[in-house]
């Protein structure tokens, strides 16, 4: 028996359209192609240390110990705006203090104040940590994942006891029911779209919240539902926000997300179909973008693309492959 490709008739019209769309389908960018940020290694968490009272106290008394100061999200800058201003542990003010980790042989704290209003000159992960280098990057996500999990965990989901902090801020002990409460992330996808179309052809969809100023885009995104692998997470958020059906779902890489708590798992994937049909709970418009429109409406300012620190920035520039002008 002759061999057939993809169960269809040998030599059929529908066998000739599949072989020539397997040729030239375009393929998609390897993992990692262009760097995620804030998904790079940039300290030791020393997790072994957590438990450690007495070190604790001894580093915590330590004035080579660097201590980030964090209020309502904010952190100081150097005089440059592009450096976190640590300070030693007697210069910091009175807080919950949680270990984030070493560098370069310093070991590095983050305090939350209880009761401290940060100027409005201070920085925001969100604006200013494109500019920051990348370890002073790395700690500051980590502070603010734990300054929001503390934020939102007051009182045991259990029995409504208070929570007493433990083991270095990464452990929350029910003072009732003795419980113990662990960080967590919520893990959501993000996914560049493709319609398969060949070369300069290949279009991309992009999409826009109603909250969002004019012309702001970005790739679909949404959180993974309990019982639901990442690529059914994919394929279900795109039919609902945009109508459009994917297939060949591929893993492009992650990042933290920690406003307040995701895990960011980024793909690919291609259209089945290409007729847009929007959810208006989530999404004002959707539109598919070719590469030279992507460019051509960036370069004038009608596009606005995500922020360099957010992984959607990473998957449009690798499907696009380089740089694009025109962020928020």
């Amino acid at each position: 028996m002759a061999a057939t490709l993809g169960g269809l008739p040998p030599g059929s019209c529908a066998q000739v359209a599949l072989s020539t769309y397997i040729r030239t389908v375009q393929p998609f960018p390897p993992p990692y192609a262009v760097d995620v940020a804030l998904s790079r290694r940039s300290h030791e968490r020393i997790g072994g240390r957590r438990t450690d009272d007495a070190w604790l106290a001894s580093t915590w008394a330590d004035p080579a110990t660097r201590v980030l100061v964090l209020a309502g999200g904010r952190f100081p800058l150097d005089e440059a705006r592009t450096g976190v201003a640590w300070v030693s542990p007697q210069d910091a003010p009175p807080g919950e203090r949680l270990l984030l980790g070493e560098r370069d042989g310093l070991v590095h704290f983050v305090v939350l104040p209880s009761s401290f209003r940060a100027p409005e000159d201070w920085g925001m992960l969100r604006t200013t940590g494109p500019d920051l280098s990348e370890a002073d990057r790395g700690f500051v996500v980590q502070a603010q994942s734990l300054w929001e999990w503390h934020r939102a965990h007051r009182f045991c989901p259990r029995c409504g006891g208070g929570l007493n902090v433990s083991s270095g801020g990464y452990v929350l002990v029910c003072e009732s029911c003795e419980r113990q409460h662990f960080p967590r992330a919520d893990p959501a996808v993000i996914m560049l779209v493709t319609d398969g179309g060949v070369g300069d052809d290949e279009r991309a969809l992009l999409g826009r919240q109603p909250v969002w100023p004019e012309g702001r885009y970005s790739t679909l995104a949404g959180f993974v539902d309990p019982g639901e692998s990442l690529e059914e997470a994919v394929a279900r958020e795109v039919l609902e926000e945009a109508g459009v059906e994917v297939t060949d779902v591929s893993y492009f890489g992650n990042q933290p997300w920690p406003f307040p708590s995701s895990l960011m798992v980024g793909f690919f994937a291609r259209a089945v179909t290409t007729e847009i049909h929007l959810d208006d709970d989530e999404l004002e418009a959707a539109r598919w973008f070719s590469r030279e429109e992507m460019r051509a409406e960036a370069e004038e300012g009608s596009l606005v693309l995500p922020g360099g620190i957010s992984i959607s920035r990473s998957l449009i520039e690798a499907w696009y492959g380089g740089p694009l002008p025109g962020q928020w």
